[in-house]
């Protein structure tokens, strides 16, 4: 994930999720404040729709840090 066309990619797929409340998406790490409904699996159906993969997931208080998605860059 290392173009500005990546980064949005990625932000635009986890505004869809339902409970994500806020995805702050940079290159190579994606922060995420969700409300509790949210699961891993959710985060990364959304991710590998847009052609990425998680790496590793990272939970802390109702927020997952989503690092690394796969190098499919565009």
């Amino acid at each position: 994930m290392h173009t500005v066309h990546c980064v949005r990619a990625v932000f635009t797929a986890l505004t869809g999720v339902p409970g994500i409340e806020l995805a702050d998406v940079n290159r190579g790490v994606a922060l995420l404040d969700h409300d509790g409904s949210t699961t891993e699996g959710d985060v990364r159906a959304a991710i590998g729709l847009v052609g990425y993969e998680v790496t590793g997931i990272s939970e802390g208080r109702r927020g997952l840090t989503v690092l690394s998605p796969d190098e499919n860059d565009g």
